[in-house]
């Protein structure tokens, strides 16, 4: 097999020195506004496997709840108190 070794000319938009980083609050990289929609979703998926886990078994439900009740409660303490 024959693989040929060459470079490849600079493109235009490659940048030739390091770049700035953008001013703050300005980042594309960062979603901004999106935290709402994320912790919506991530309640859902939650809700939804509760529900998914309780059609099979009651007790297991049970268990999921109390444990996430119990969860939400010790980090409520841990962080206000």
């Amino acid at each position: 097999m024959n693989l040929f070794i060459q470079e490849l000319p600079a493109s235009k938009l490659a940048p030739k020195a390091v770049q700035e980083t953008p001013a703050p609050g300005k980042d594309p990289l960062i979603a901004q506004g999106l935290q709402k929609e994320q912790y919506v979703g991530i309640i859902g998926l939650a809700i939804a496997l509760i529900a998914a886990v309780g059609f099979f078994s009651r007790r297991v439900e049970y268990a999921i709840a109390f444990a996430l009740f119990l969860s939400v409660f010790l980090i409520a303490l841990f962080l206000f108190v």
